[in-house]
């Protein structure tokens, strides 16, 4: 039997061995809880996981001190939209995304859709795109929320991230991207892109 060959690098890919090199120490020697704050242990990896934290918000043009870790982009998609629609007030119950969005947003949609939230599912053109006069013309006053990749995993169109973002905010609805595809690949600023939610 032939051993396949792995194509499936838009799912996941091996890790990269700088990153593997990185994080060994922290599953042999230093594997403290971060959280625990009474011995070397957690002091060790507390200061691992600041450190990450300034790393990143370095790389994205943020405050270090607003990012929030979790296991994945499913669970921060979810955590995002979903969190966003819990605190909706009653006036604001449209969300507005793209029909070839990631799975992790799109099926967090269909499941508000079941709890009474509008949803536009915006379509695109033959590249991939999306039509920025459509966008505008589907987001109201009503919008709660504007959810846009800004690399998409299949495909690769890059999104006018900082030209969505001021559509919604014109409407005083907030922005959300999941910039996964994207973060490390090409520049990212969430101040200059506007991806801080509404103003």
């Amino acid at each position: 039997m032939r051993t396949p060959i792995y194509l499936d690098s838009h799912a996941t890919t091996p890790v990269d061995p700088r990153v593997l090199e990185s994080m060994l120490p922290f599953f042999t020697e230093h594997f403290g809880n971060a959280a625990s704050r009474n011995h070397p242990f957690g002091w060790t990896a507390g200061k691992a996981v600041e450190h990450a934290r300034e790393q990143i918000g370095s790389l994205i043009g943020g405050r270090f001190r607003n990012l929030v870790f979790t296991s994945g982009a499913t669970e921060s998609n979810n955590l995002a939209i979903k969190g966003a629609a819990r605190r909706a007030p009653r006036d604001r119950r449209h969300i507005v995304t793209i029909a070839t969005e990631h799975r992790a947003v799109l099926d967090t949609c269909r499941a508000l859709e079941d709890e009474g939230f509008r949803i536009t599912y915006m379509d695109v053109d033959r590249e991939g795109a999306v039509d920025l006069d459509r966008l505008r013309a589907a987001v109201g006053r009503d919008t709660l929320l504007v959810s846009a990749m800004s690399a998409n995993n299949e495909i690769g169109v890059l999104h006018p991230i900082a030209e969505i973002a001021a559509i919604a905010h014109a409407q005083r609805a907030l922005f959300h991207c999941d910039a996964v595809q994207s973060a490390a690949l090409v520049p990212v600023s969430v101040k200059d892109s506007g991806w801080i939610s509404c103003p």
